[in-house]
């Protein structure tokens, strides 16, 4: 049988990876918990392996040999393909943990409410739901795939598109008994909701560009309160607070469910969409399969009953 090419040893490996990203010997052995001379040493091992030298000193600082400069792209990526095997033995051994991170307001208003089924269907996999706004680290193996609200460009990573957003005006039954909202311009007689989330403002409409875009007039759409996540803005209007321009696909169910209604029947589609986003890798694992297989099949069913709704109300 043909041997193995012998590799450099591992550590010579990361110390030159992470010299190279930092181009400074002492941030790499900080990063690295050990001195810079540890580091140094390292380095020299490498390069009496390999046969070339990998750094060049010069009076601004160090810098890359071309060896180096053409072998750190593919290094990094086989310490990230590292990571990822690491995961999966992790997620080989412990079938059962299924680790989602999700935006809160999608997680609190879409996601949490349908778990059981998946759970029925699946009593053999516990979901643990991360909620927050942050960009994840795939690379560190605890999170196995992602929700995100945005434009599809992921890159490195596998993307699936799950739902198309739209902007709808909506408020509480009870508010709307007390002061009507039978034309656009009703809506100067109103408490106005923002929702000031992050994601709001790179893709949907807020009241200035709403109002305009249908040419209402004597309605200041900067007015009222700001909440900066989604739900909050829903559950604002829900308590009665005003009326708020709230993503439909969040809202709905609580539409659904007679705490809010849509007034004008007026659907704005914006550009974002909602992701599901893993590495290849991830793909691979049954409770990953399962786990997507079964948010397509939501999804499918959630859009498939909005059209049915607009059908019917001519939205």
């Amino acid at each position: 049988m043909e041997q193995r090419r012998r590799l450099p040893p591992l550590n010579a490996l990361r110390a030159f990876e992470s010299a190279a990203r930092h181009l400074n010997f002492s941030r790499a052995a900080d990063e690295l918990s050990v001195t810079p001379g540890a580091v140094s040493q390292q380095i020299q091992n490498l390069e009496d392996y390999v046969g070339v030298a990998l750094f060049k000193r010069t009076p601004k600082g160090l810098l890359l040999t071309d060896p180096a400069q053409t072998a750190l792209p593919a290094l990094r990526e086989a310490f990230d393909r590292l990571a990822e095997a690491a995961s999966m033995l992790t997620a080989a051994v412990d079938g059962r943990r299924l680790t989602v991170s999700v935006a809160p307001s999608f997680a609190a208003k879409w996601l949490v409410p349908r778990l059981g089924k998946f759970e029925a269907l699946h009593p053999q996999v516990d979901v643990w739901v991360s909620a927050g706004m942050e960009i994840v680290d795939f690379a560190s193996g605890e999170v196995d795939l992602a929700i995100r609200y945005g434009s599809g460009r992921y890159p490195a990573l596998e993307v699936n598109r799950l739902m198309q957003e739209t902007v709808i005006a909506v408020a509480s039954p009870q508010l709307l008994e007390t002061n009507p909202l039978n034309e656009l311009s009703d809506l100067a007689n109103h408490v106005l909701l923002h929702d000031g989330s992050p994601d709001a403002d790179e893709s949907c409409p807020d009241w200035t560009m709403w109002l305009a875009a249908r040419g209402v007039k004597g309605v200041d759409g900067a007015r009222g309160p700001r909440f900066n996540q989604s739900s909050l803005v829903i559950e604002a209007a829900v308590g009665g607070r005003g009326v708020a321009l709230a993503k439909r696909t969040l809202a709905q169910a609580d539409i659904d469910a007679g705490r809010l209604v849509a007034p004008f029947q007026i659907a704005t589609a914006v550009d974002f969409a909602y992701h599901v986003v893993h590495p290849k890798a991830k793909g691979r694992l049954p409770q990953v399969k399962a786990f997507v297989a079964w948010l397509n099949a939501e999804a499918a069913a959630h859009e498939a009953a909005l059209r049915t709704i607009d059908n019917g109300s001519g939205i």
